[in-house]
């Protein structure tokens, strides 16, 4: 994995690290290979509990694409290569929100600053996002002529509603990590000092918990959103069958009468 993405676990938390800080965390080719590849990593690891998504520095979670680079590949393109510049989105940028969406485990992102075009993607994709209340987000695309990315036009309205979705996508702007937590971007604001230890106490908090009751609701809010109420009555129904007959459940249910901490299984 190259060193543009650190990859570490510990007591089942997975924490996944954008390490370009000198350049915002912008996503080269290197970076986007390791970051898809340790995301997916993690997402099948059955050690693993939860996961952190995290970046090096105090200016960037992430700007998205590297364009120094990706005008040297449209140049490159232009004078006849066989390689298409925006098969990354195929490549690298699907590969990684698929696997940080669809991880049967929690997914939280400590975002520190500038989350713009596919960093913001990528914070989307996490299950919760702790914010410095000096980040902001950014979706950056129509800004170089191009369309949403990353997730972005699937995840981004149905946390602020399409209509400020299309404003936002329509004319980028810096959105304060304030506003972002009262539209329901940010899940959590936090001093930017206290950062990294508020995210890493909830990633660990969740990777304690019922992670198959995690999972399970993953997938019925995922569901949920696409799928008519007897539907998702149905599906609600065989997740919760699912969730009863696991040992995790007995395990909550007896801790919670004899007043103990459970000690989840994952089973």
């Amino acid at each position: 994995m190259a060193d543009t993405v650190l990859y570490e676990v510990s007591d089942g938390l997975a924490t996944i690290t954008l390490n370009r800080p000198e350049a915002m965390n912008a996503l080269n080719i290197a970076t986007k290979v390791a970051l898809r590849d340790a995301a997916q990593e993690a997402a099948d690891d059955q050690a693993v509990r939860a996961i952190l998504l995290t970046a090096a520095g105090d200016r960037a979670f992430c700007v998205g694409q590297d364009l120094k680079e990706h005008i040297g590949l449209l140049q490159e393109q232009a004078s006849g290569s066989e390689t298409s510049v925006m098969t990354t989105v195929r490549e690298h940028y699907n590969p990684i929100v698929r696997a940080l969406t669809q991880a049967a485990k929690p997914v939280v992102a400590a975002v520190n600053g500038v989350a713009a075009g596919a960093g913001f993607g990528f914070a989307l994709a996490a299950d919760y996002r702790v914010v410095a209340d000096t980040a902001a987000f950014n979706t950056s695309f129509a800004g170089v002529a191009l369309t949403a990315d990353s997730g972005v036009s699937w995840t981004l309205p149905r946390l602020v509603g399409p209509s400020r979705a299309a404003d936002l996508l329509l004319f980028p702007r810096n959105v304060s990590a304030q506003q972002a937590y009262e539209w329901g971007i940010a899940n959590r604001l936090v001093p930017a000092a206290d950062l990294r230890a508020e995210a890493e106490r909830t990633a660990r908090s969740l990777a304690e918990g019922p992670t198959l009751a995690y999972a399970a609701l993953k997938e019925s809010l995922a569901y949920g959103m696409s799928h008519s109420l007897d539907e998702t009555l149905d599906k609600e129904d065989e997740l919760q069958s699912r969730a009863g007959d696991s040992q995790d459940h007995t395990i909550a249910v007896r801790a919670f009468v004899a007043k103990e901490k459970p000690t989840y299984l994952g089973r």
